[in-house]
This record gives C-alpha cells, structure tokens and sequence, in this order.
C-alpha cells in the first residue's frame, strides 16, 4: 500500500476516535438507522464537501451527486436515490445545490470537448440554449456563474417534475424542493428562492427565481460596464501625467 493511502486510513482512525470521543456511542446509535431530514443534489466537484458546508453529521444528510448536480428523468441511479429518499427515508426536503466557476457548466457553456462526459453534459448545454439571449448580453466573466444558476433551477424544477415527487406531493407528503448555489470564493450557500411544496408551485416558483436572476446579472453587468468607465476627471490627470 502506498504512503499516500496508508495516511487515509489513518486519518480515517483518527477521525473515528475524535468522533466516538465527542459523542461516546455515536456509531452505535448510526449503526441502527439513518434518519435524514434531506436530500442533497450536488455537483461531484471535491471542493464542495456537503456534510461539512452544512454542518451536519453523518446519518442527517442524504447525498447524491454527479458532474453539474443534474437530475435527468433517464437517469434511472438519481431517480432510485430521490425515490429511496422519498419513500424509505421520508426526507422533508429535496435540495440541488450548484456551485460557482464549475468545471462541468464552463466545458458546456464554451463547448470543450471532454470525451464521454460530452454527452452527459448536454443537458447543461440544454439550458445554455434555452437562454441563449440572455447569456450571450452578459460579460464573459459573468456567464458561467449564470449558466450554474440557470442550470440549478432547471434541474430543481426537473426533481418536481418527477413521479416520485408527485406522487408524494398528491397523497399529502410534505416534500419542499429547492435550488441553492455555493460560493467556492467565500464558502457561503445561496439560496436561489425555487422553491416548492405542490405541483401548482412549481412553475410560479421557477418563474420568479428566474426573473430573480436575470435581474441579478444585469445588474452586475451594469456594474461591470460603469467600472470600465474611466471618469472624466481621471482622463485628464492621465493626459497631464
């Protein structure tokens, strides 16, 4: 075994001890039944650990994850994970969480061509041409940022449009979906304001976060634009220097 695998495991006995020393039996009790209260979509990037962005311990968060955080209705292996998480696990809410500057939603946006990730990643892609407009008014720098957001309230409107969710949603289980962003510049969670509790929320709810934004990134290009303004009295300093 290499030096490099010999110090994951022991990490891993280092933080088992720690754990079992801050709360005597915690494993015992873990060992009996998971009970999570939610369900977590997120991207496979390594920079966006869920547990600890959120706090919680092992047993309280139910996590799936892939390249872009995206639920496809052909994707039978998040379909089972969403279905166990409704219908064993019971989960309360349903969460897809992108992240900032993700590799996924950037190789979509400029088409790079990855391989066979290609092909997943046209659903990204998807979403970049069902808002083409808008993205291509944007600064370059701000694109892909806005694509990720775009990208999380579609596929948080693709778990509402699932059997699963509503079927829970039509015999009265309470199931809350929402769309959330993660900062890796500042390691804080946003929430995009998607968010559903009955099949007749869902296309009011995506309606206003996507108008939410929209308006956002305007309003950064806004600002984008007046910065590059150089103010009048400053072009004069510049011509007598």
């Amino acid at each position: 075994m290499t030096t490099e695998l010999q110090e994951l495991f022991q990490s891993n006995r280092e933080w088992a001890a720690k754990t079992e020393a801050r709360e005597p039996g915690f494993f015992t009790r873990l060992m009996q039944q998971q009970t999570p209260q939610y369900l977590w979509i997120g991207c496979a990037d390594s920079r966006v650990p869920a547990n600890d962005l959120v706090g919680l311990l092992p047993g309280e968060l139910f996590v799936h994850r892939n390249v872009a955080n995206l639920l496809v209705h052909s994707d039978l292996n998040a379909l089972s994970v969403v279905q166990y998480a409704v219908d064993a696990l019971k989960v309360s809410h349903i969460i897809v969480v992108g992240h900032s500057n993700c590799g996924g939603v950037l190789a979509a946006m400029t088409n790079q061509r990855a391989g066979l990730v290609d092909n997943w990643l046209r659903h990204v892609q998807d979403v970049r041409d069902a808002h083409e407009g808008f993205l291509a008014g944007l600064h370059q720098s701000l694109q892909v940022n806005a694509l990720v957001e775009l990208n999380v309230l579609e596929q948080a409107r693709n778990v509402c449009r699932t059997t699963v969710v509503t079927d829970a949603w039509q015999r009265g289980q309470t199931v809350v979906v929402h769309g959330w962003v993660y900062g890796l510049h500042n390691g804080l969670l946003e929430d995009l304001h998607i968010t559903a509790t009955a099949g007749t929320e869902v296309g009011p709810a995506y309606n206003t976060a996507l108008a939410l934004v929209k308006q956002r990134y305007r309003q950064q290009q806004e600002q984008l634009l007046a910065d590059a303004v150089v103010p009048a009295g400053q072009c004069g300093m510049l011509h007598d220097a």
